[in-house]
């Protein structure tokens, strides 16, 4: 079977979404199926490469709003190919509009990956006014609205939200992503060899890795700071923080600044993913002050990692997280701080350890692929 992927982003570009697809995309390779990969061109990558027998071509796209201007340019190439596949699959946000078209045009199914549905939500997301809110909410309910064969939701909220948005149940389809366990094992990474690299032997270390999207609650961890000092004085945040959107990047280094907090924060640069258990193990805990999330990558990394977490309330985070953690209301800096505080007094209680496996993501997807094309090849039939 030949799957055509339009995603705005990709591999080299990490995050969840591109760990996801990664991975997926790689895993349905190693099954045999054909895949190929229709995203962005961006600084760094090239415009055609197979990468683990998945065929990767990028289109151009002008570097100012490259996901926006992906929506359009990527329209004829998505087109062409869906001509020769069995199926196309996107996700939110700006793949799905190119994928949908193509797969209409070409009479083929169409899958569609919801990584969230944040709704009216979408106008309490930090530095978003009336109008842009406006904007984004309308952008996702049309592309929710687009009759996809499939919705395929990554955790059980995600489902719920779509179901609430006026898709079907039986239109949807809930799978959850999977974790690297190899590479998120707690006995994998040399925790005082890391703290004593960054200075930081005898700190208690909370910290938090992503990007500064709008909807990862990272100002109101940083607006916690001064009352976590005041609670654990030989406290320090440590953030690996990726450098776009950067107009977030530079706000938060902006508030770091002026609050005069260089002393309490360290701010340093993503490091390779094979890097990355080494400092969530360095860390005394995680903060993950989302307020929206689909799934939670680092949640569930550092569940894995067995660190304990500090997550907010809301979304899937709930469903994702396990071990030691203490769950928060969103955007309350005094109740960030009171969380961090009870992981450092050890005041929580253990759940049980929940996986979410590669391997059983993959399986599902593949069944997911078959039954789609057994009802094609049977209305193909009846004709």
């Amino acid at each position: 079977m030949k799957i055509i992927f339009v995603l705005e982003h990709y591999f080299p570009l990490i995050g969840g979404a591109e760990v996801l697809f990664k991975n997926l995309c790689e895993g349905l390779a190693g099954k045999g199926y054909r895949v190929t990969v229709i995203t962005s061109l961006l600084p760094g990558t090239v415009a055609h490469e197979s990468i683990n027998s998945v065929d990767i071509l990028r289109v151009k796209v002008p570097h100012k709003g490259s996901r926006y201007w992906f929506t359009l340019l990527a329209i004829p190439t998505a087109i062409r190919l869906a001509a020769g596949c069995d199926l196309v699959h996107t996700t939110t946000y700006n793949g799905a509009f190119p994928a949908w078209l193509a797969a209409r045009l070409r009479r083929k199914k169409c899958v569609i990956t919801v990584l969230e549905v944040i709704g009216e939500r979408w106008k309490e997301m930090a530095g978003m006014g009336r109008f842009s809110a406006a904007l984004h909410r309308l952008m996702e309910r049309m592309i929710v609205s687009l009759p996809f064969d499939l919705y395929v939701s990554i955790s059980r909220y995600t489902a719920e939200c779509l179901n609430k948005a006026g898709i079907k149940g039986s239109k949807i389809a809930v799978v959850y992503p999977g974790i690297d366990y190899k590479l998120f094992a707690p006995d994998r990474a040399d925790r005082t060899e890391l703290r004593k690299k960054l200075g930081m032997e005898n700190e208690f270390i909370y910290l938090y890795y992503g990007r500064p999207g709008i909807s990862k609650g990272l100002e109101y961890l940083i607006a916690a700071v001064p009352l976590i000092s005041q609670k654990i004085r030989l406290s320090k945040l440590l953030i690996l923080l990726a450098r776009e959107p950067v107009k977030e990047y530079r706000t938060i280094l902006k508030t770091i600044l002026s609050q005069d907090m260089q002393s309490r924060v360290t701010v340093v640069d993503p490091v390779p993913r094979d890097q990355l258990p080494a400092y969530i193990d360095a860390a005394d805990c995680v903060v993950v002050p989302s307020l929206s999330e689909g799934f939670g990558f680092s949640a569930a990394e550092a569940c894995a990692m067995g660190t304990p977490v500090v997550a907010s309330n809301i979304g899937s985070l709930p469903e994702v997280v396990c071990g030691k953690y203490v769950l928060v209301p969103p955007k309350e800096p005094a109740e960030i701080a009171n969380g961090v505080e009870s992981i450092y007094n050890n005041v929580v209680v253990p759940s049980e350890k929940k996986m979410f496996q590669w391997s059983e993501c993959i399986a599902q997807y593949d069944n997911i692929y078959l039954r789609l094309s057994s009802s094609t090849q049977a209305n193909r039939t009846r004709r």
